[in-house]
């Protein structure tokens, strides 16, 4: 069980443990290249750490703005009078595709979740968990709320849980999603 973060997704490309590119989900087929903003978040690793993969890595997860970041970038907004954003998922997205006038401000304020590899898996990583455990071992932050379930029962009280603390989560959180932890 993982929450369902409200975000944007995106997909960030290593070739032999660099970043080389970050692109939005876009379309299904095509997305766009939003690297150099996505560099811009903290939580972005411009390298991976520990022992990288060599060849091409793809890693695919949300930017999130936080909740608290949200609050603050609204009342800096209405003091300028400005328009607020509407929600933190809009404003996460927003600024991943600006070109112009970008606000690094709110770029700062991002924060990237990853939670699968398309590509370039090392071979001994055969369960969700372990490509978690290795996301982490990378760099990335990964969503400290993510938990094996043993069986149907347990994703049920998984998501009870998940719903119950969805108000004290520090980003929005849509739900549950789950996943068969065996990849192969």
């Amino acid at each position: 069980g993982e929450p369902k973060l409200d975000g944007a997704g995106v997909e960030l490309v290593y070739e032999d443990g660099i970043l080389a590119v970050g692109s939005t989900r876009g379309d299904g087929r095509v997305g766009e290249d939003v690297t150099a903003n996505l560099k811009q978040v903290w939580s972005v690793p411009l390298g991976l750490e520990g022992e990288a993969p060599r060849g091409r890595l793809s890693v695919r997860g949300e930017v999130l703005l936080p909740l608290a970041a949200f609050r603050r970038l609204n009342e800096a907004r209405l003091e300028r009078g400005e328009e607020p954003f509407v929600n933190p998922r809009n404003a996460a997205a927003g600024s991943l595709r600006q070109l112009h006038d970008i606000d690094r401000k709110r770029l700062g304020a991002l924060e990237f979740r990853a939670y699968a590899v398309a590509e370039g898996l090392p071979a001994g990583v055969r369960t969700q968990m372990g490509v978690l455990a290795q996301l982490a071992e990378w760099g990335f932050t990964v969503s400290p709320e993510c938990e094996a379930c043993r069986d149907v029962e347990a994703a049920i009280a998984y998501h009870a849980r998940l719903l119950e603390r969805r108000e004290t989560l520090p980003v929005e959180v849509d739900g549950a999603v789950f996943k068969i932890d065996r990849l192969d």
